[in-house]
């Protein structure tokens, strides 16, 4: 099943230097029956956009909880964010899984997965170019706000859900978390 992780770039060099991830909660979100139902229309590859929309949300906020509580991540990690705080661009690993579980009483979209993911399951990388960051930084403040029906607060996300998502191949990835 192919799966889109919500990850941060802290957590996309964890993923480099250990060759594998397990997600916060071993949460994803996919194509699932549930996703389909809910949309009348949509051919897979809208679907998986709609999956990795979702994954991109959860993405910010693994963000806020970097900067909330940097003091809980391993020294390694710490290390890969910005001094003062995490990079504010939004990640997504879509990788190839085995055995991921359907939760529909968290969401249509959401799995959980088996296990860890490793680098060798990675399909793609998906990542915030740097114009994106101001956006997704203001969106990363206001993300519970919006979703508790804030207009505002929704605007203010939207801005950030405007930005497109770049792709990579995971042979690429550590080559632009060097850049980073």
């Amino acid at each position: 099943m192919r799966v889109y992780i919500p990850a941060t770039i802290a957590l996309l060099r964890q993923l480099v230097d250990e060759q594998q991830l397990l997600p916060l909660g071993a949460t994803a979100f996919a194509v699932t029956p549930a996703l389909r139902e809910a949309y009348a229309a949509g051919d897979d590859e809208e679907l998986a956009e709609v999956a990795m929309q979702e994954a991109a949300r959860a993405s910010m906020r693994l963000i806020a909880a970097e900067r909330d509580e940097p003091d809980d991540l391993d020294d390694d990690a710490a290390g890969a964010t910005a001094p003062g705080g995490p990079v504010y661009r939004r990640a997504v690993i879509a990788a190839d899984v085995p055995g991921a579980k359907l939760r529909p009483d968290l969401d249509d979209a959401v799995v959980k997965l088996a296990g860890a993911v490793t680098f060798k399951q990675v399909a793609a990388v998906h990542v915030d170019l740097a114009e994106a960051e101001p956006q997704v930084a203001k969106a990363v403040d206001v993300i519970d706000a919006a979703d508790l029906g804030d207009t505002d607060a929704e605007f203010v996300l939207g801005d950030a859900e405007d930005h497109q998502l770049a792709w990579y191949a995971p042979q690429e990835l550590p080559f632009l978390l060097e850049l980073l």
